[in-house]
């Protein structure tokens, strides 16, 4: 590249900075001071430019130089206003001990300002010290001597009050009192901050040189233009201004427009085709009562589903008030014996107020529990895109707290037939699966059960979820006497396979860029 080419290619900020290179009497090396100082240049300006300089070799570091400097926290500043608490806690044991009183660690805890873990490393360096003694009863004595520490930390606290200071201009037992008391990963409640100050000077390379010798020559650090004003063409300065170079190859900005995020129009999405095949929507609570979330759907007392390890329990209140009736009794009779649903049921004593404890939604079917219980029209086919919580290991296909799209479908005439055909079309039409199959499955509330499976072009195979028949113990004491078909499938499953997603924690990111490059579903 020419000098003239050079030039044109230059910041006005690069121009700024060559220009003092060139007109220094000092030679070729300028630390960031004499640039600053030569440049007018605010610091973050100066930065960049020298940055950008450095990148076209036309600058080169010449030398840098680290220094450690040590300045006050907010922690720090309180100290110094009133006590640390290494001077808190002897202080409290002199008084202790000039009272006749007792004085334990748990006093020292709940004093106010104090933090446990201050009292803990306050005590274990006065113990050390032999400022403090812990006696029987694990209560704290004062020995009457001096703490070095607490001495030093104050006058340490006083001298860089006063302002930032290097570390090493510290005597080495200050010092390392300083690098004990200092901010660092894992403990930033210290009163120390030790930052490291970096000093560099820079070295104008040959091109940079030739270039600065130009700008000094021609006077090219003239200000420059970005537009030619009617002024200008009337008094004829434009002659002597630098005008702004255009590139026309350069690929315009991107211009991102507002858009939905990818997972909310995957559900807005399902809802719109489920509505259109004619399904009505559920809707429910977040906080169920275990009745409704498990007992209404035949799931034993005793399930492992019910441990404190796979689903949240409320903390206040931890109950509900009552269930409604007749369900309740009739649903404690199907667990009991089977009450008139021609079972066995599970042969065992129903509490009926563990029934009512809250817990977080665990399953959508706790939706279509309470729909089949307000009396829903036969024939009729009804839907819930429901949010549900248990405790799981966070990975790339499992989350915490999930969307399901919960279905039932009533009628005389449907069978199991139907409920695969549905569950084929749902995998092909609304995950856009490319292949599906199904597993035989075990569910406390439907039989004949199946597992939705399809497989993911990078995961490979991937359940949905489950569905089934729901069985005679769990429809009929909730007043239903024709067949339900159910399913409980994972949306968030489903939109990776339709978005192409291979981690279900990308459905709820706040990657900008994956949320508007991510392509449409349908």
């Amino acid at each position: 590249m020419d000098i003239s080419s050079l030039i044109d290619s230059l910041h006005p900020l690069e121009i700024k900075v060559l220009t003092a290179f060139g007109t220094n009497p000092s030679g070729l090396v300028l630390d960031t001071d004499q640039l600053a100082k030569a440049t007018n240049l605010e610091a973050s300006q100066l930065s960049m430019a020298i940055e950008w300089l450095i990148a076209k070799s036309l600058l080169a570091v010449d030398k840098e130089t680290i220094t450690p400097v040590v300045s006050l926290t907010p922690v720090g500043e309180r100290y110094h206003g009133k006590e640390a608490p290494i001077e808190e806690v002897l202080a409290a044991a002199r008084s202790a001990a000039g009272t006749g009183g007792r004085l334990t660690i748990q006093d020292l805890q709940s004093q106010e300002g104090l933090d446990p873990s201050d009292v803990s490393k306050a005590v274990g360096r006065l113990k050390k010290e032999g400022a403090l003694l812990i006696v029987q009863g694990g209560c704290i004595e004062s020995t009457g001597r001096p703490s070095p520490t607490a001495d030093r930390l104050r006058t340490l606290l006083q001298q860089v009050h006063e302002g930032p200071r290097e570390l090493e201009s510290f005597a080495e037992p200050d010092r390392q009192i300083i690098q004990e008391y200092a901010v660092r990963r894992g403990n930033a409640k210290e009163p120390f901050r030790v930052d490291d100050r970096v000093a560099r000077s820079f070295r104008v390379a040959p091109a940079g040189l030739a270039a600065a010798e130009h700008l000094v020559q021609h006077d090219v650090a003239a200000e420059e233009v970005s537009q030619l004003s009617p002024e200008m063409l009337k008094d004829g300065s434009w002659r002597a201004k630098r005008f702004r170079k255009y590139t026309i190859s350069l690929r315009a900005p991107r211009i991102s427009t507002g858009k939905r995020h990818p997972y909310r129009e995957f559900l807005d999405t399902v809802k719109s085709k489920l509505v259109s095949m004619g399904f009505r929507e559920m809707r429910g609570a977040l906080v169920e009562t275990e009745f409704w979330n498990m007992d209404a759907l035949f799931m034993p007392q005793f399930h492992p589903a019910r441990d404190i390890h796979d689903v949240y329990f409320v903390k206040h209140p931890t109950c509900a008030t009552h269930v409604a009736e007749p369900f309740l009794s009739r649903v404690a009779q199907a667990h009991r014996d089977g009450g008139n649903t021609g079972s066995m049921g599970w042969r065992y004593a129903f509490d009926v107020e563990r029934a009512k404890r809250l817990v977080l939604r665990s399953q959508g079917t706790a939706v279509s529990a309470r729909t089949l219980a307000s009396g829903p029209a036969t024939p009729a086919k009804y839907f819930s895109i429901a949010r549900c919580f248990r405790y799981d290991q966070v990975d790339a296909t499992h989350a915490t707290d999930f969307f399901q799209v919960e279905g039932i479908v009533l009628g005389d005439d449907i069978n199991f037939r139907t409920l695969l055909g549905l569950l084929n079309l749902f995998a092909r039409e609304v995950a856009q699966a490319k292949d599906v199959k199904f597993l035989p499955a075990y569910f406390p509330f439907t039989e004949p059960s199946v597992e939705l499976h399809v497989r993911h072009p990078r995961l490979g195979w991937m359940e949905l979820g489950g569905a089934g028949l729901f069985r005679p113990e769990v429809t009929l004491p909730l007043g239903v006497k024709v067949p339900v078909i159910a399913w409980g499938l994972g949306l968030d499953r489903m939109a990776m396979v339709a978005l192409g997603i291979h981690d279900i924690r990308e459905l709820f990111t706040n990657n900008l860029d994956m949320i508007r490059t991510t392509r449409g579903v349908f």
